[in-house]
């Protein structure tokens, strides 16, 4: 079966086409700056020459329909017909506490979607244009859903309530949700094959961490704890998110300043975490090449980010009670030698001993980068959110068949 792997953004789509009797990658491309005439189409068919085409793109229909061209073309497809794509697999942030796996959609689906959108703003919604154009330009083709916050379902009250008032949970759904799910899964299943013991009787910390970073508790397979809450903000310090601050900041600086609630919002999401310490940059690679040439901004900015992943970390090994293994992933987690070695170097105290030789090395495989006689192993597993998706996919629509 093939499988097309959709991830919508409000201006941009991601896109990996699957053959999923190898699981392999077919044609995987992204779509960017969407309602614009100048909009950047990228498809990269395997073993095929790559296709860049800059035109106008102005709503997300079209941005499939170019999609299918691309992967029907003659000289860049990996198809001959779009008929022999047999599922589109969908990434959709907020399953809020209607959704604790991935579903078939349905009308129902797409009203449960949409009645979250209060929820997630600036991504449900955009989900939903991505699956009603491939409705549009793949008519009749199943679609699945695949939700950030599912993983996270399996959380006990304890952990996902806010010590707030209890009728904004039962009137307005204020709880803490978590995302990056599909990640945290895929990398604990993973690293749940290196570890001797049975899955269920496991104890790992994940650490996804890119341009925004989550850390989760995953108890015997099942995410116990995550640091993102309500929304992504919460948590860790991010390239441009704030991450935990004080509340009463907000009131205060709002006050202070004259900005309203939309302008306070924008500040904490687009103008915080590494972006405003450092000044300028929320690039990891940046920030650590700043200090190392001594600029002041950038010590501090990736100081304070180290310590609250670190930190975080800590929290997770008493709230499970132990930890058998830790796992970097994303971005910077797979990429930044530098950050681990200062985070690890902190967690002797909990058995962890990093091999530096094995944490310099970079390899698109995962590995383990403690020394043999580590009590903790810590692992570099490279992530993969798609095959997630896909997996679920062929998963619900074989179902559905039956």
């Amino acid at each position: 079966m093939k499988i097309l792997v959709v991830n919508a953004g409000s201006s941009s789509l991601k896109y990996q086409l699957y053959d999923m009797n190898d699981e392999s990658v077919l044609a995987k491309g992204r779509v960017e700056r969407i309602g614009m005439d100048t909009a950047i189409l990228v498809h990269e068919p395997t073993d095929k020459p790559e296709l860049k085409e800059v035109s106008e793109i102005l709503d997300h229909n079209v941005a499939i329909k170019k999609v299918v061209d691309c992967l029907i073309h003659p000289e860049h497809g990996v198809i001959s017909s779009i008929n022999e794509v047999e599922a589109v697999g969908h990434r959709v942030v907020q399953g809020g506490d209607l959704y604790s796996e991935s579903v078939l959609v349905t009308p129902e689906v797409k009203a449960g979607i949409t009645s979250l959108f209060d929820l997630a703003p600036l991504h449900n919604p955009a989900h939903m244009m991505g699956i009603s154009a491939c409705e549009i330009n793949m008519p009749g083709v199943p679609q699945v859903v695949v939700f950030d916050t599912a993983f996270h379902s399996t959380m006990p009250e304890k952990v996902f309530m806010y010590p707030l008032p209890l009728r904004l949970y039962k009137k307005h759904k204020v709880r803490r949700y978590g995302f990056h799910g599909t990640s945290h899964f895929y990398v604990s299943q993973v690293a749940a094959q290196f570890l001797d013991k049975p899955l269920e009787e496991t104890k790992i910390i994940t650490c996804h961490i890119g341009n925004g970073g989550s850390v989760t508790a995953v108890l015997g397979g099942k995410s116990f704890d995550t640091s993102m809450g309500m929304t992504p903000l919460e948590g860790l310090m991010m390239g441009t998110r704030s991450g935990d601050i004080d509340p009463a900041i907000i009131p205060f600086v709002m006050g202070k300043e004259g900005i309203g609630p939309m302008e306070a919002n924008f500040m904490l999401n687009k103008h915080s975490g590494l972006q405003a310490i450092s000044g300028g940059s929320s690039d990891m690679r940046e920030i650590v090449e700043g200090m190392e040439k001594g600029d002041k901004g950038c010590t501090l900015a990736y100081e304070m980010y180290e310590y609250r992943v670190r930190k975080q970390i800590g929290a997770y090994v008493a709230g499970m009670n132990g930890v058998d293994a830790i796992v970097f992933t994303a971005g910077v987690g797979e990429n930044s030698s530098v950050l681990r070695q200062s985070i690890l170097e902190q967690l002797t105290w909990i058995g962890v001993e990093v091999d530096p030789e094995l944490n310099k090395i970079r390899s698109g495989e995962p590995r383990v980068i403690t020394k043999e006689g580590s009590r903790v192993k810590v692992l570099v597993i490279p992530t993969n959110e798609e095959l997630v998706i896909a997996r679920d996919t062929l998963e619900i629509v074989k179902k559905s068949h039956k």
